[in-house]
């Protein structure tokens, strides 16, 4: 594993005299290029809009808020790869994830305004990388594998003031390896993608259970925990892992999948669903399918609900999908490209391994913001504040 809970505490322990959060003046922040409008193909973002992303930048992990022209507003020190966020926009708060299997969280304010503040995880527990907070700001609550039990739960936080996200609680997600969670537009109901995929962090990431995985999507009650509805895929694609989900203007959920069974088979990779019915698939055509690899890495919809973006770093690839009807909008080429963000209608920020950030969407070609870089890797996921 990547850090275990005894490395966090002690990474911890030697930051909490206060240098854990850094200005964005690093030697990153002075080399980051020319301005948005100098650069043939940006488009003017929405005013003040802000971003988060983790990274590695010159051997440093990192969590940053950026703007949309990639200039850095405010860095935090990880102690080992981040992955995605919960997110609380309206107190200016998130929390960033360890990738899984990991043994550590930060929660910080997006202005830098206070001192942030490490989360480990709870014994025999480890996050999935992804969280949410509940609309009162009262409660985050975070994916997480029981992987002594095998199973999975959403470990419950205090975020009230003065509440140090104490763990207080866990819910059941009603399936194993559950991996993004999201919240309804209704405010009281949770969706979680549960993977399907055993996993046990003495063995890393290796999956245990091939053979009888059964993925699906649960809708839980946020105040209680009580499962809703729980969702299966059909038997014949009980290897198709869901791992990330967006909801698009209507509520509807769409999400995005890995399949972990031969790598000759095509099954579909995206899909939407609507409570109470059996869930849609989508493939696109056989090209842009076959080149995604059997891999999506982020889902995400644009400021209008209304256009999906699926992206697949394996395939070098975005997808964009009509909401409405699941056809295939367009294609946007980006080499090891995954982390997604809503920018404006039918319009993405997109980032890359390879340290590139470029504008996009399904009606205009790609328009870099930052270029490769050797000292600078984007990881998996891409959030709007």
């Amino acid at each position: 594993m990547e850090i275990d809970r005894r490395r966090f505490l002690t990474w911890a322990a030697l930051t909490a005299s206060g240098s854990m959060g850094l200005a964005a003046t690093s030697a990153w922040a002075q080399v980051q290029g020319a301005s948005a409008d100098t650069r043939s193909g940006v488009q003017a973002p929405e005013t003040g809009r802000l971003y988060l992303a983790a990274r590695k930048a010159y051997g440093r992990y990192e969590a940053v808020v950026l703007d949309a022209q990639g200039r850095d507003q405010y860095v935090v020190p990880m102690p080992a790869r981040g992955h995605s966020f919960a997110l609380d926009p309206q107190r200016g708060r998130a929390v960033v994830f360890g990738r899984q299997p990991g043994f550590f969280a930060v929660g910080f304010s997006t202005n830098g305004s206070a001192e942030p503040q490490a989360i480990a995880a709870a014994e025999g527990r480890h996050f999935f990388g992804h969280g949410v907070y509940l609309p009162d700001g009262q409660r985050m609550l975070a994916t997480e594998n029981d992987y002594e039990a095998g199973q999975g739960v959403l470990g419950i936080y205090d975020a009230s003031p003065g509440g140090a996200y104490r763990r207080i609680g866990e819910f059941s997600t009603g399936g194993i390896g559950p991996h993004e969670v999201v919240l309804l537009p209704d405010g009281k109901t949770l969706c979680v993608a549960n993977g399907g995929i055993l996993t046990h962090p003495d063995y890393g990431k290796l999956e245990l259970n091939l053979d009888t995985m059964q993925p699906s999507l649960a809708y839980i009650d946020a105040g209680n925990g009580q499962l809703l509805e729980r969702v299966a895929l059909p038997p014949s694609l009980h290897q198709l892992s869901i791992r990330h989900l967006a909801l698009a203007a209507d509520g509807t959920v769409w999400f995005g999948c890995q399949h972990m069974g031969p790598a000759s088979e095509r099954p579909p990779l995206v899909g939407r669903h609507r409570r109470g019915q059996t869930p849609e698939l989508f493939t696109g055509p056989d090209e842009v399918l076959r080149n995604c690899r059997n891999y999506i890495g982020s889902v995400a919809a644009d400021p209008t609900g209304e256009v999906i973006a699926t992206s697949s770093p394996v395939g070098n690839q975005v997808l964009y999908w009509n909401a409405a009807d699941g056809t295939l909008k367009g294609v946007t080429s980006l080499t090891d490209g995954c982390g997604v963000a809503p920018l404006a209608p039918a319009r993405f920020l997109v980032n890359s391994g390879m340290g590139e950030l470029v504008q996009a969407g399904p009606e205009q070609e790609a328009a870099p913001i930052l270029t490769r870089s050797s000292d600078l890797s984007w990881d998996n996921h891409f959030r709007r504040l």
